[in-house]
């Protein structure tokens, strides 16, 4: 995995041993260090008025069963002053990777100063010096807003009996999110506020896992809500045998060449477009891979004809694909052979190859999304950090961290994994069942589900197939909101998607909110 993916087996410790006490010093458990907080306030015109609100910087410590320190946890957190702490919602938002801090979505589009981001093609934007500005679609008018840094990136870090199995995993993750959650509306008196979990790209993967642990420790929650969303990773990943993925990047295929003007003649609907091109995936085109090697030759070429037709792409390159153009080779070739490659995270941004006879492509950059934003905000944080909030540190502030996803543990067995029978002890890495656990343990909480029709990282149709196979009641399936926005995995890119953005979000918190939601 690239940067920003926009992409943890429970929380367990050696037991010490007799000896321990008698070590010298210079093996003992290093001190870990003292919460803080720094207080700042401020106003920002939101949703059309003025608001005032608070601004705390801190860090809360994470704890074994022994009560003894593991690690530091770096939160800012967002309260709309003179408002009552127990009927103002509260959402606990973070990003994903695994292993990337959650600066991009507090001054990336949710928090109450927002980066003016560079649009597509203005290259010179890329460049400092960088501009905050008041976020006009900011969620902060509908919650209080708590932004937490996973252990390893930002300021968050493993500290005292601390070690990486604890943090570095899909339960573990959750875990760790999960005591600070709960030693956070403790310490601020929100146990009554209505209660919201928002995450980015693996952020939603983290949403499951962490809602089902939250609701089995009573913490229950009103809605959860997924910007980009991967619960079931077979569906984005491209491996021998599995046709899964080729069908349902299809719909994502069909936006992205639709935008760079590939198809001929245009649609003049996007979302009509879309529709055709999931029709198409889910029917002809998935039985179509379905006979793998027995499609006869007449009807591999009426396939790849029509597999051109919503991508732009030739059907003689289709034939030889097989059928199948995992998401790299579609990137280089949907502009033609000689264009740049477009972006993973959002299909609207391009950069051009270094090398573009390699027979490997994406290989001579760092993409082109992550290419144009990354610089615009490392500065502007870390910026924004000493300046605004006024928060110092000796230790550098960490966007992302290769450690944390390299030492990640993958290996996730699903509560219902005991249903079926098998040879072998095979990892589903699917948690949609987790959060459909924590939806029937708890079924009163709203799910909402943001999803942008140019990202190529987490496609809408593999989170549209993977609702439809989480075993849902009819009744738990009226919880499940869906929207759609003209952007990429970064949801907030794109101006012109913030004012429904923010609009959906909004009206998702205040009917969730309510005592009478989900009845």
């Amino acid at each position: 995995m690239r940067r920003y993916f926009t992409l943890l087996a429970a929380l367990a410790l050696a037991s010490v041993p007799a000896f321990a006490a008698k070590t010298s010093p210079a093996k003992k458990t290093s001190k870990a260090p003292k919460e803080r907080t720094v207080v700042t306030h401020a106003t920002a015109m939101i949703a059309g008025h003025r608001l005032a609100y608070t601004t705390t910087a801190g860090t809360l410590l994470l704890y074994n069963k022994a009560h003894h320190p593991i690690a530091s946890v770096f939160y800012i957190a967002y309260t709309k002053d003179g408002a009552k702490a127990a009927d103002r919602p509260i959402t606990f938002a973070y990003n994903g990777g695994p292993g990337f801090a959650s600066a991009l979505v507090d001054i990336g589009g949710f928090g109450p100063r927002r980066l003016v981001w560079p649009a597509p093609g203005q290259i010179a934007a890329e460049q400092p010096p960088y501009r905050l500005e008041d976020n006009a679609y900011s969620i902060l008018n509908a919650t209080d807003l708590v932004f937490i840094d996973a252990v390893g990136t930002g300021y968050s870090r493993i500290v005292g009996a601390g070690k990486p199995k604890m943090f570095y995993g899909f339960n573990a993750d959750a875990s760790a999110f999960s005591q600070f959650i709960q030693r956070y509306i403790a310490r601020f008196d929100r146990w009554n506020s209505p209660k919201f979990l928002l995450g980015e790209s693996y952020g939603t993967t983290r949403n499951a896992v962490l809602a089902y642990d939250l609701v089995s420790k009573g913490v229950y929650l009103n809605g959860v809500i997924m910007c980009s969303t991967v619960l079931d990773f077979p569906t984005i990943n491209f491996t021998a045998g599995n046709d899964l993925p080729f069908a349902l990047y299809l719909p994502s295929y069909a936006a992205v060449a639709w935008y760079h003007h590939r198809i001929h003649p245009a649609p003049a609907s996007l979302p009509a477009w879309v529709r055709q091109a999931e029709a198409y995936a889910r029917g002809p085109y998935a039985q179509a891979l379905f006979r793998g090697s027995s499609l006869s030759a007449a009807r591999r070429s009426q396939v790849a004809a029509r597999l051109s037709h919503f991508t732009g792409i030739p059907a003689a390159y289709w034939r030889k694909a097989d059928l199948r153009m995992t998401l790299p080779v579609f990137m280089r070739r949907v502009l033609g052979p000689s264009g740049p490659m477009t972006g993973r995270y959002d299909g609207r941004f391009t950069i051009p190859e270094l090398q573009p006879i390699s027979p490997v492509p994406g290989y001579t950059n760092e993409g082109a999304t992550t290419s144009a934003i990354w610089g615009v905000l490392t500065a502007s944080f870390d910026h924004y950090l000493s300046h605004t909030l006024h928060y110092s540190s000796s230790r550098l502030y960490k966007q992302q961290s290769y450690t944390v996803f390299r030492l990640w543990n993958w290996t996730f067995r699903s509560p219902l994994n005991r249903l079926g029978s098998g040879v072998g002890n095979l990892q589903s890495r699917n948690v949609a069942p987790d959060l459909a656990r924590a939806m029937a343990n708890d079924p009163g909480m709203q799910v909402l589900f943001n999803n942008g029709y140019y990202d190529m990282a987490t496609p809408f149709f593999a989170t549209n197939y993977t609702i439809a196979h989480m075993g849902l009641t009819p009744k738990l399936m009226a919880n499940i909101h869906r929207d759609y926005y003209p952007v990429g995995h970064m949801l907030y890119l794109n101006p012109k998607a913030m004012p429904m953005l923010q609009r959906n979000i909004d009206g998702f918190i205040a009917a969730a909110s309510s005592s009478h939601a989900g009845a």
